[in-house]
């Protein structure tokens, strides 16, 4: 079965500051999506779409040229702000993208098998990338699909420059996803962890949560599904500059109308990101760490570039 990995790289980047998903990180100026991008190919995806803004894909094109050969076919889909159902135009104080629930539809003309969906500037281990793969490949089709996710415990991923949001999970005993409560601004202070609801409210943590960190394997029926949630949110936040069509909150209403489910698969694998500048000098070290266990090769573009 094919698949294919889909790395959204289409946000502004706004608490970083810059174009972090083309930010080196490794010994040979390696970014963290080229990582990702081995580890998926390691795993069996034999093809890679880059969702990114239309703006960006020169800087793609070139750096997807030189470092990546014939081991892997790459796509690319451009989320555009127009990018809208007939009856809507996009409004005049529309600047930043709808989001990734929306971000992830940009894919639906080019993504036609199972895929696996994460964030360009964030690092998940090789674990993760094997264990969706052999989800797509063992998981039997029902009347709704069954989707999956890789669960990472909260205290290995915050950020100490600043609060993070995160969805914690809550889930059944055959840890199928019941419901995902958003948290934003979760940061560890004097020994405790806490962060803000949707609704403003304070909401105490211990760390040991399960969270979701945008990793999911789905499956092209998801498009259909989000389209209509697209209608829907459009028609409450069209006008709302700043409101997002998240892809946590698409899948947990679909979990809370029976249209799907979502498995939920727990690792201690490591994550690691970029959300703020001062996190880069952090992920550089942890990479040098990995090439110097031998994790990954010393220069991926020499790896990529090997005839299969």
């Amino acid at each position: 079965m094919s698949q294919t990995l889909v790395v959204l790289a289409a946000g502004l980047s706004t608490r970083y500051g810059g174009n972090k998903q083309l930010a080196s990180v490794g010994p040979n100026n390696e970014v963290l999506l080229d990582y990702a991008v081995y580890d998926a190919a390691c795993a069996g995806f034999e093809c890679v779409t880059f969702v990114i803004r239309r703006e960006l894909e020169l800087d793609f094109e070139t750096h997807v040229t030189r470092r990546f050969g014939p081991k892997v076919k790459v796509n690319f889909a451009f989320q555009e702000l127009n990018d809208l159902p007939s009856e809507y135009t996009l409004p005049q104080n529309r600047l930043k993208p709808w989001g990734t629930a929306h971000a992830i539809l940009a894919a639906r003309e080019v993504v036609t098998e199972p895929f696996v969906v994460i964030n360009a500037d964030d690092f998940y281990g090789a674990a993760a990338y094997a264990s969706l793969h052999w989800h797509h490949e063992t998981t039997q089709r029902t009347d709704a699909p069954t989707f999956a996710m890789i669960g990472y415990t909260l205290r290995d991923t915050l950020s100490q420059f600043g609060g993070v949001s995160r969805g914690i999970c809550e889930c059944d005993e055959r840890d199928f996803l019941e419901r995902l409560v958003e948290v934003k601004k979760i940061e560890g202070r004097d020994g405790e962890i806490d962060g803000v609801t949707t609704a403003g409210g304070r909401y105490q943590l211990y760390g040991h949560e399960t969270v979701s960190m945008n990793i999911w394997a789905l499956t092209p029926e998801v498009f259909p599904l989000l389209e209509r949630q697209f209608v829907e949110f459009l028609g409450d936040h069209r006008e709302d500059p700043d409101a997002e069509f998240l892809i946590s909150t698409a899948l947990n209403d679909q979990i809370a109308a029976e249209l799907s489910s979502m498995k939920v698969i727990a690792t201690r694998d490591q994550w690691f990101g970029m959300t703020f500048q001062a996190d880069r000098p952090n992920v550089a070290r942890e990479i040098a760490s990995l090439v110097e266990r031998g994790a990954y090769p010393d220069d991926l573009t020499s790896w990529f570039q090997e005839k299969t």
